[in-house]
């Protein structure tokens, strides 16, 4: 007997094949190869410590894959980049943040060498604001960071409309919109869910601190988006 010959005739008998695509698991019975069902008390965890920032999230999702993939984002921020204008990053009075970069010596025989001491310059001077670096949320009193989700698609509408992604909160409830106020050191959620039995592309982009605020600062309008 050709014991090659003779998987394959089963094979076209049964339908199937040895492949190992995730798409392909239930019709070639070859589950082995499938991992453990993912689920919010299963996510696999993404740990972010500085701000802001910007995660892409694109693969597929359904079609005897998983049908539901979530992601915990686990907030331990311990950088704020730098921003001058602790919030938004923009121009303040005609004031643009300063960006720092790597310092240089001697770049020009006629300018003197800048020398920065963060412990000298603490108190405001003559309506000058001392530059703030490091991490900015140790002076804020109760400090929330921004999420903002958004759902980039994939540019097929009759693909888009059946993939939903939406945040969660850390007791795992699902969340009603696609932005919140959080604590730097909370975490929360992501799902992506396929609403057809069909293999769903994904083109997903979390941004986490373009704005951080103290609770108290934060304006009446925002508030519905606050998480606790």
């Amino acid at each position: 007997m050709n014991v090659t010959q003779e998987i394959l005739t089963k094979t076209e008998l049964y339908g199937g094949t040895p492949s190992s695509r995730p798409e392909y698991y239930s019709t070639s019975k070859n589950l082995d190869y499938a991992i453990g069902s993912n689920s919010l008390t299963r996510a696999r965890s993404e740990r972010v410590t500085a701000i802001p920032q910007d995660l892409y999230y694109r693969d597929t999702v359904g079609l005897q894959g998983a049908e539901n993939i979530f992601v915990k984002i686990d907030l331990k921020i311990q950088n704020t980049l730098g921003r001058a204008t602790a919030g938004t990053g923009s121009a303040v009075n005609t004031y643009e943040p300063v960006a720092v970069a790597v310092f240089e010596e001697d770049p020009d025989p006629a300018w003197d060498d800048v020398i920065i001491d963060f412990q000298l310059d603490l108190n405001t001077f003559n309506e000058y604001e001392p530059a703030r670096f490091g991490n900015q949320l140790d002076t804020l009193p109760q400090a929330l960071v921004s999420v903002e989700l958004e759902n980039l698609k994939t540019g097929n509408k009759y693909v888009d409309a059946w993939l939903d992604v939406r945040l969660y909160t850390k007791d795992r409830k699902e969340y009603a919109y696609d932005k919140m106020y959080i604590s730097p050191d909370s975490y929360f959620y992501i799902g992506f869910h396929a609403r057809n039995t069909r293999r769903l592309p994904y083109n997903i982009q979390l941004t986490i601190g373009s704005q951080y605020v103290a609770e108290y600062d934060l304006p009446e309008a925002e508030r519905r988006y606050l998480v606790k």
